[in-house]
């Protein structure tokens, strides 16, 4: 997911936009497609570059595409990392079954065992329970903020596309008379 939503799909938005406007501002309409599919495979340039193939066919056409490309490419940004946040939750009820285990390893030393043994079974229960706990914490606090992370980059990446597909489609309908 790291490698996907920080590299993979990744690209600098305002450089792509500036290099496309020349295009859509010249009514060069190839120019454009060509650009956008010279560009590192993205879903933000597959987005723009299926709007910019229906530009011929009129406004909602574009419009239509780039809804259907976003909607398309959207959960594929999001793909697996929920996986993340489902393995803080189970890794934090591991930890409170391992705690509760261990406590009631306690309990029953308290009641039903020798007194000459109920130090070092109390001493065990309690250290099941803490060994449980601290286990259980430190993988749930790593795998949550890793999800965090991830899941912000992925709220950008959206934004992006939904940011960029306004304007090319404002572009396209302001310039619509240039295209050839």
């Amino acid at each position: 997911r790291v490698i996907v939503l920080f590299f993979k799909a990744s690209i600098n938005k305002d450089a792509f936009l500036r290099g496309l406007k020349k295009h859509i501002y010249a009514g060069d309409l190839d120019k454009a497609i060509n650009y956008v599919a010279g560009q590192k495979p993205t879903p933000l340039t597959n987005v723009i570059k299926a709007g910019l193939m229906n530009v011929p066919k009129g406004e909602e056409e574009v419009q239509a595409a780039l809804d259907e490309a976003s909607l398309r490419e959207t959960p594929r940004l999001e793909a697996r990392s929920g996986y993340l946040a489902m393995l803080g939750n189970a890794a934090m009820l591991a930890a409170l079954l391992g705690t509760v285990s261990g406590l009631i390893g306690c309990f029953e030393a308290v009641a039903n065992v020798n007194p000459a043994d109920k130090a070092t079974i109390l001493a065990n229960g309690i250290s099941e329970a803490m060994n449980c706990t601290g286990f259980g914490l430190l993988t749930a606090i790593h795998a949550l903020i890793a999800f965090s992370v991830l899941m912000g980059r992925t709220q950008h990446l959206i934004n992006d596309i939904n940011e960029t597909s306004v304007s090319v489609l404002n572009l396209i309908v302001s310039n619509k008379d240039k295209f050839k």
